[in-house]
C-alpha cells in the first residue's frame, strides 16, 4: 500500500510539474519580452540578464521536483564550469538535462534543437538567453567560434536523447567545434536511475521509484594536445571515440552501482 501511495503522489506531482512548466513557459512571453524582441541580435549583456531570470526560474522548478520526491539530484564539480572559451559536452539521457545544468550555471550559452523554437514553453527562454538553434550549417560553426571567444558553450553532442539501451553515440561535429575554437573541452556525464523522460515517452509513464540524477564534471581536455602532430580530421575522430568511451564507461559504472532512495 505504501508503494502505491508513493507512486500516486509522484504521479500527481509529475502532472502538476508538466502543467507548471508549460504555464511558466507561456508567461515567459510577457516576462522576457524585452529580452526577446531583438533576437538574434541581443547584446551579451542583455542575454546574461535574460539567462539569470530563466536560470532562477528553472532552479525553483528543480526545487519543486526535488521537494515533491519526483527526483533527487547531485552535482559534482560544477564550480569548474563557465570559463571563457570552455566547450562543455554533456550526454543527454533525459528531457530535463538542460534544465538541470542551466539552473545551476546561468552564464552558459547553449546549442539547442531548432524544433524547440516552435515549442510555446521554450521559445521565449531560448531567445532571451541567446541560445543557438542547431542548423548544422557553416554559419553555426562561425557563431560557435565567436561565442567561445567570450563565453562558455554547452552542447549535447548526441543530437538527441540517449536511447533506452543507454549507449552514448556522439556526432563528430561537436568535437570539431571544440578542436577548432575552444580553449578547453570539458565533459559532463549525466546519469539517472531509473531511466525516465525519454524521447517519445508519455509523461504519465513514471517509474516505480524516485529518479536519482547525478551530474559529474570530468577532467578538462586541452584541444592543442589532441591537435599536436595530427590533422584536424584524425584528431576529431580520435577525440570523438575517446569521449564516447568516456561517457559509456561512466554511465555503465554509475548505473551499475547506484541505489535508488
Amino acid at each position: 500500500m505504501a508503494k502505491k501511495l508513493d507512486w500516486l503522489r509522484r504521479f500527481i506531482a509529475t502532472a502538476l510539474g508538466f502543467i507548471l512548466f508549460g504555464v511558466v513557459g507561456v508567461l515567459f512571453k510577457l516576462i522576457l519580452y524585452k529580452y526577446v524582441r531583438n533576437y538574434p541580435h541581443n547584446s551579451l549583456e542583455t542575454q546574461l540578464k535574460g539567462r539569470k531570470i530563466v536560470s532562477t526560474t528553472w532552479r525553483v522548478f528543480v526545487g519543486y521536483l526535488v521537494r515533491t520526491g519526483i527526483l533527487s539530484v547531485e552535482y559534482q564539480g560544477f564550480e569548474r564550469l563557465g570559463q571563457q572559451g570552455q566547450l562543455i559536452l554533456a550526454n543527454h539521457p533525459s528531457l530535463l538535462d538542460v534544465v538541470l545544468i542551466f539552473s545551476q550555471k546561468p552564464e552558459l550559452n547553449c546549442i539547442v534543437k531548432k524544433d524547440l523554437l516552435a515549442n510555446p514553453a521554450m521559445t521565449s527562454p531560448i531567445k532571451a538567453c541567446g541560445f543557438l538553434p542547431n542548423t548544422e550549417s557553416e554559419e553555426l560553426l562561425e557563431q560557435c567560434h565567436e561565442i567561445l571567444q567570450q563565453q562558455a558553450l554547452l552542447l549535447f553532442p548526441e543530437g538527441t536523447r540517449t536511447g533506452w539501451d543507454g549507449v552514448v553515440k556522439l556526432h563528430r561535429g561537436a568535437v570539431s567545434i571544440g578542436l577548432r575554437s575552444a580553449k578547453i573541452i570539458t565533459p559532463v556525464c549525466i546519469t539517472m536511475s531509473p531511466m525516465n523522460f525519454k524521447k517519445g515517452q508519455p509523461w504519465y509513464k513514471i517509474p516505480p521509484t524516485k529518479i536519482g540524477y547525478k551530474l559529474m564534471v570530468g577532467e578538462d581536455i586541452d584541444p592543442q594536445k589532441w591537435l599536436a602532430e595530427k590533422p584536424l580530421p584524425i584528431a576529431s575522430r580520435r577525440l570523438n571515440a575517446y569521449l564516447e568511451d568516456y561517457f559509456n564507461t561512466q554511465t555503465r559504472t554509475e548505473n551499475g552501482t547506484r541505489t535508488t532512495d
